[in-house]
């Protein structure tokens, strides 16, 4: 990914009749990346676009609104592996994850920008970040603060 998030290198597709401004719920995010040209692709619908990750690398960044009580959580899944990689692949994969989320948390809040103007909200939701892996070390669900932190 990007060391910056640059906005021209970003490219959102909507999918399942989602719209700019709604629903918020069901509304599901896949963010993948090409290595080669730095862009970044945001779709957002109400099922992830499976069609779009890569299943060799899985480095895709998952993301959904949901409610806990009367208020909205974004939940993020990153894949670290599930024993398909070894440990010290897996540690290469933790650390370029934690790296490189801020930045793909700004690419969602910049990408969906007009729900988070129409739900403003949305901006002092909490991210629950569920890192995926069959390691314990690397098996963690942690809060990443609000969107307010990744605005542009």
């Amino acid at each position: 990914m990007l060391e910056q998030f640059n906005p021209e290198k970003l490219f959102v597709q909507y999918r399942d009749g989602m719209t700019p401004m709604q629903p918020v719920i069901p509304r599901r995010y896949t963010l993948t990346h090409s290595d080669e040209t730095g862009d970044l692709f945001l779709t957002i619908g109400t099922e992830y676009a499976w069609d779009r990750v890569n299943t060799k690398m899985r480095d895709e960044v998952l993301g959904e609104w949901l409610m806990n009580g009367d208020c909205y959580l974004f939940c993020v899944y990153v894949y670290i592996g599930q024993g398909e990689f070894d440990q010290h692949v897996s540690a290469k994969r933790n650390e370029v994850f934690r790296r490189e989320l801020p930045l793909a948390l700004k690419a969602i809040r910049y990408g969906d920008r007009f729900l988070f103007n129409k739900y403003p909200n949305l901006d002092q939701a909490n991210i629950i970040v569920s890192f995926t892996s069959a390691y314990p070390q690397f098996s963690k669900q942690e809060n990443w603060g609000t969107f307010g932190s990744f605005s542009m």
